[in-house]
């Protein structure tokens, strides 16, 4: 199963929500550091779909050169 950065950001957001939510100092900690996290990895997915669009985007380009 692939997951997207959708499901991260939706998870991220969930926890800043539940963060406001709490009137627990511990419970709202944890919620912002696991909201944290999932942000990271929403962050490096996203990261990965931009190298992968600009290598294909350069190899076509470098592909045209050669056919052009």
């Amino acid at each position: 199963m692939s997951v997207t950065s959708d499901f991260y950001l939706a998870r991220a957001a969930q926890c800043e929500r539940e963060a406001g939510e709490t009137d627990l100092i511990n419970v709202r900690e944890r919620c912002l550091r696991a909201g944290a996290a999932w942000q990271a990895m929403a962050d490096r997915v996203l990261k990965g779909e931009a190298d992968r669009m600009q290598h294909a985007a350069d190899k076509a380009a470098l592909q045209e050169q050669f056919d052009g």
